[in-house]
């Protein structure tokens, strides 16, 4: 082998290899968001869920199509998996100004999942603009409208997405949320 295609070679593995490993994209012990829960109780990502493995979804509640799929995919994962153990299970909103606790609590309740190993997150826009960025998560309004009582309807288009982070808060898998077949994250959750 010729010294530049060995040069080359080199260099190109070591690019690769450098952006494998970037703590900015695979790596959550550097941030923390201050959230509450569906009810009410302030919770710390990813302070408080250290030492379980997460599987995370984003979702708004108002979602005519996508969130529902990617809502019932993360129960799947739990309803399937032979032991569940210290897994924790949660779906961030990324629309807090309609998705309060109290209607995130009413969401949980439709699909069953108000309770234990799940907890569905809010908190203030800004935190939730922060943490949306973090992850990836983008949304952009679609459509909107003032009704006739003053309020304002809108939908918003975004990011399809369900994270499998380890018990070390280091992103493993990043997947279609509405998508991705569930034993697919279930394979990948039993590596962990």
């Amino acid at each position: 082998m010729n010294k530049s295609v060995l040069f080359f070679s080199l260099i190109l593995s070591s690019v690769l290899l450098s952006a494998c490993s970037s703590p900015a994209l695979d790596d959550y012990r550097d941030v923390r968001f201050e959230l509450i829960n569906q009810n009410g109780e302030a919770v710390v990502f990813p302070d408080d869920f250290r030492g379980s493995p997460l599987v995370v979804g984003f979702i708004y509640t108002h979602c005519p199509d996508i969130c529902s799929f990617i809502t019932a995919n993360v129960g799947k994962v739990y309803e399937e998996m032979d032991q569940p153990g210290d897994t924790q299970f949660l779906l961030v909103t990324f629309d807090p100004e309609r998705d309060t606790p109290t209607v995130l609590k009413e969401y949980a309740a439709a699909f069953d999942m108000d309770r234990p190993p799940f907890q569905f997150l809010t908190g203030d826009p800004e935190t939730i603009d922060s943490f949306m960025r973090r992850v990836s998560v983008r949304t952009q309004e679609s459509y909107s409208r003032d009704l006739e009582d003053g309020e304002r309807m809108y939908f918003l288009n975004h990011s399809d997405k369900i994270l499998l982070i380890d018990q070390n808060s280091r992103l493993i898998f990043d997947y279609g949320g509405s998508m991705t077949p569930v034993n697919i994250i279930l394979e990948d959750l039993n590596k962990l």
